[in-house]
């Protein structure tokens, strides 16, 4: 009599899985996760040098401030994952900058077909980018090195490099107001913006485009092989970092005015912040709420840097220093995932030996590190 099998049940619990408390502990010790403790950090002490800040609405308008380079390093993180740089942010803003105090000027019925005009004109620069670095293989530095040094060009020649006309106040709403809430009281329109931003943005990072960008960074040759296009990949990166600078003018027009330098500095600055979150320089790896938190991270810094005297001319020193430990430590790993494991010589027999003699005695190997 043949017995019937039955098959155990299966169970979602896993007894080897460490408990959540440690999975936090793994995750806040990794460099993604560390900056978040960091974060806390430096805004307590912000806090502390500048108790007015603790009041709901001025610290609201400190994270509003830092909203930008938030928007920044979101654009800049997809170019960085997919193993490229995009130096040509700064400039994208100051075109953007000048277009709309130019073209919007007192009339608030030019608001909706500047706004047009200035994401098509980040798309034309994002495809520029895009297309020059995947077909034409020129590296992705000196593509966007030289679409800097043009559009910066053309702004300062168009502006002779002075300030020019604020456009109408119903465009500078995102930057300089908020609304006004029951429970939170005032919410500035900039952080509402930057977590449209965020939320738009991990949406793709956990859609395929995401996962294919990642891998492509990290293996351009496996991303091909699975049939995903990498120059299609790369190339929307471009879009995503010029589109992201688009966002960033509109909030800097709000409380920066227009003037061709505004944006100046803003591309070493969002990849500072990338890299303070743990994105990897030479792409594949990286998350992108960290890079968030790194750009938020760098603004804390430089805001208590500010409440405790330091001049302000120090920040260039600082995000260069940043910028040249993280490409040190990427080399350094790089080096040591190409090197290839000591592979272990079988012991030689004496010569004459028979086939069951025994082989030769020998000394024993000091493990390393010792």
């Amino acid at each position: 009599m043949t017995g019937t099998v039955v098959e155990p049940a299966v169970t979602r619990y896993d007894p080897s899985r460490p408990p959540l408390a440690k999975r936090i502990a793994a995750g806040l010790a990794t460099p993604g996760g560390i900056v978040w403790v960091l974060l806390v950090a430096l805004l307590v002490a912000v806090v502390v040098y500048n108790p007015q800040l603790a009041a709901p609405e001025q610290f609201l308008r400190l994270i509003a401030r830092m909203a930008p380079v938030a928007i920044v390093a979101v654009g800049q993180y997809f170019v960085l994952v997919s193993g490229e740089f995009d130096l040509s942010m700064g400039a994208v803003i100051g075109v953007q900058v000048v277009l709309a105090g130019t073209l919007i000027g007192d009339d608030p019925s030019r608001i909706l077909p500047v706004v047009l005009l200035m994401f098509a004109v980040a798309i034309v620069v994002g495809l520029v980018n895009g297309l020059v670095t995947t077909l034409l293989r020129v590296p992705g530095f000196i593509t966007t090195l030289g679409t800097m040094l043009i559009l910066s060009g053309l702004t300062f020649y168009a502006t002779g490099g002075s300030a020019g006309q604020n456009p109408a106040e119903e465009f500078r709403v995102l930057g300089r107001s908020g609304l006004e809430l029951p429970v939170l009281g005032y919410l500035p329109w900039a952080i509402v913006v930057l977590v449209a931003v965020v939320a738009v943005a991990a949406w793709l990072v956990r859609r395929p485009f995401g996962r294919l960008l990642l891998l492509s960074g990290d293996n351009p040759r496996v991303a091909h092989l699975a049939g995903s296009p990498v120059w299609w990949l790369q190339t929307r990166a471009y879009l995503l970092s010029a589109l992201a600078a688009t966002v960033a003018a509109i909030l800097l027009v709000g409380y920066a005015g227009v003037h061709p330098s505004v944006g100046s500095g803003y591309e070493f600055t969002a990849i500072t912040a990338c890299v303070i979150g743990g994105v990897v320089l030479g792409g594949g790896r990286g998350w992108l709420l960290s890079a968030v938190a790194g750009a938020l991270v760098l603004e804390s810094l430089f805001t208590l840097l500010n409440f405790v005297g330091v001049a302000a001319t120090w920040r260039p020193t600082v995000q260069g220093a940043i910028i040249l430990v993280a490409m040190a430590v990427t080399v350094l790993r790089t080096i040591r995932r190409r090197r290839p494991p000591a592979a272990e010589v079988p012991p030689r027999s004496e010569p004459g030996a028979g086939e069951g003699a025994p082989a030769p005695a020998t000394a024993p190997q000091q493990p390393r590190g010792t």
